[in-house]
């Protein structure tokens, strides 16, 4: 009976309008959030063969979503993450800024990986990179990471809404459209290596800014996000002229081979007469 109780509850407090407004924008809060989440798992997905990215990136985002419940109902436990452990250097320390750094250390180290094989083979034209990871360590790595990425979401989702049942719904939304948008994000940047770079790029600024953040020195995530997307837009069509330039240099080629071809067979034509 209580475990009805708490389902008619829930079931409840979506049956209204202002239940789903709720849902509505925390699931878009959570994908703005998540815009760096989404970005790691493509490229720490790459790293496998094609036939096992799509899975790796489903039942990873699908503990994650474990994970972030699980962080949404132990709210009086997120309320004590930021109370100090100890004092470095005369500034207190607590779980919260322990994971931030941790988070932080971990996509530098990740994203410095991922530009350095970028250096080797900035064309992507080489599948020495392909396989270098396990299913079973990208599986176990999306959830962990995702944790850090989640933190600031989920205490500001418990900050807007307070509601478990619309926090649990928008969060579970989220992830469903992360692992929609996840494959063609995939594709388009194995697609265009550029971009790729970029995204290893932004991650290591994501990174280097937890790290900030565990000090009080961090930016405003407002800032990382619009200085990327106008990186991205710039290299869009950076991409787009380099494309058109490649297009026209081979069909100059193909009209000089056809110019030639011309000119020799009306030379022996010409002999003759």
């Amino acid at each position: 009976m209580p475990y009805r109780g708490r389902m008619a509850d829930f079931l409840h407090v979506l049956s209204t309008p202002a239940g789903w407004v709720g849902v509505l924008s925390l699931t878009l809060l959570e994908l703005v959030l998540g815009i760096d989440n989404i970005v790691f798992i493509t490229l720490l997905a790459s790293r496998l063969p094609r036939d096992q990215r799509a899975l790796a990136r489903t039942l990873g985002l699908g503990l994650a979503v474990i994970t972030r419940v699980a962080l949404l109902t132990g709210i009086s436990w997120l309320t004590r993450l930021s109370d100090p452990l100890f004092t470095v250097l005369g500034r207190d320390i607590s779980v919260h800024d322990i994971v931030l750094v941790a988070g932080g250390l971990f996509l530098m180290v990740k994203s410095t990986q991922e530009l350095s094989r970028m250096a080797a083979d900035p064309l992507g034209t080489q599948d020495t990179q392909v396989g270098e990871a396990s299913l079973l360590g990208v599986i176990v790595q999306i959830p962990l990471i995702d944790i850090v990425f989640s933190l600031d979401s989920v205490v500001t989702a418990i900050g807007v809404s307070g509601v478990l049942p619309v926090m649990i719904t928008a969060v579970i939304l989220a992830v469903v459209i992360m692992i929609l948008a996840s494959g063609p994000i995939s594709s388009y940047l194995d697609a265009h290596p550029p971009l790729k770079l970029l995204a290893a790029a932004f991650l290591l600024l994501v990174g280097s800014n937890l790290v900030g953040e565990a000090f009080g020195v961090g930016v405003p995530s407002g800032y990382l996000y619009f200085t990327m997307l106008f990186a991205g837009v710039v290299m869009l069509f950076t991409v787009r002229a380099a494309r058109t330039v490649r297009a026209q240099i081979v069909e100059q080629a193909v009209a000089d081979a056809r110019r030639e071809a011309a000119e020799q067979d009306s030379a022996p034509e010409s002999g003759t007469r």
